[in-house]
Order: structure tokens, then sequence, then C-alpha cells
């Protein structure tokens, strides 16, 4: 009989041992969800204004882009600018200037019409905006293939960079790299 209650505590005492391990394993989970939920404070080497200042964005303003472009790509320029501001700041290679909606207009269809053919390979996109939600900005990475209508065929990478405002473009920014 001895032994049988000497067995019961043993077993009781195991028991025990286990919630307590099984309450701390716990604890830690906890504290190590907690840690990831807390943005570290980071010593970045370079410093700017407003350091980590982005959230995930509207995706409504990225088909809002992804449209404009794909409009742009297939010749639609009508299409193409009906997703831009009345003034619209354009920022290219060796090119800046402020836009109304009807020059923008003017400016595509005089770009477009120098192509035969116009392809994207769309590589990303994101769109973000600022913590105060004073700015909205799409970003979109892709490779352009095009042949002039002499027929020489070449092909660049890509990245805009589109502010939004209200739901339409009110800049946009492209960025270059010609592959060879």
């Amino acid at each position: 009989m001895k032994k049988l209650i000497l067995f019961f505590l043993a077993g009781i005492a195991f028991s025990c041992n286990n919630e307590a391990k099984t309450s701390t394993e716990a604890m830690k989970d906890t504290a190590a969800v907690t840690a990831e939920a807390t943005p570290a404070v980071m010593n970045y080497p370079y410093s700017i204004e407003h350091p980590d200042n982005w959230e995930m964005g509207n995706t409504s303003n990225t088909l809002a882009a992804l449209n404009s472009l794909k409009a742009w790509e297939e010749g639609k320029v009508d299409e193409s600018v009906k997703y831009f501001a009345d003034s619209v700041q354009l920022k290219f290679d060796g090119f800046e200037k402020k836009l109304s909606n009807d020059s923008l207009k003017i400016f595509f269809t005089g770009a477009r019409n120098s192509y035969k053919n116009v392809k994207i390979k769309m590589g990303d996109w994101e769109s973000v905006v600022s913590k105060d939600k004073k700015e909205e900005w799409v970003t979109v990475w892709y490779r352009q293939s095009w042949e002039t209508q002499k027929g020489k065929k070449d092909s660049a990478d890509v990245i805009n960079d589109i502010q939004m405002k209200d739901g339409k473009i009110i800049e946009l920014n492209e960025y270059t790299r010609k592959l060879h």
C-alpha cells in the first residue's frame, strides 16, 4: 500500500512539474510574439527626416496605376490619361515638367506613336501611404520591350514611382536601365 501511495505522489509531482514547464514555455512564446510585434529601434548609417514612415497603401491606387500603364502599352492614350489628375508632374531622365492633362495626352500620344509595338513584362508593384496619410505612392517594376516605327528593337528595365491623390496620378517619376 505504501508503494502505491508513493507511486501516486510521484505521478502528482511529475505532473505539477510539467504544468510549470508548460506555463513557462507559454510565457516565453507570449514574450516572443510581443517582441516580434514591437518594432526594433534601428541605428541606420544615414538619417532622414521621417525614417520608417510608410505603411501598406490602397490597392485601388495600384489598380489605377496599372490600368493606366496597360492602356499606354496597348496604344490607348485616351484611356491611359483618364487615370491622371488635371495637373501632373512628370520626371524622366533629362526631362522634368508639369503638364495639364490635355498636354499630357499630347505628350503621351507623341511618345507612343514613335513605337510600332510595346510589350511590358511586369515584375512587381507596391502601394504605400505615409503614416500621417499625407502621401500615397505606387511603385511598379517592369521590363519594357519595344520596336520603333523604323524597325529597331530594344528593351529596358523600368521603375515608375507614381504619386497618387484622391485616386488620381499627380506625379510620375520614371527610372530606366537600358538592356544590351
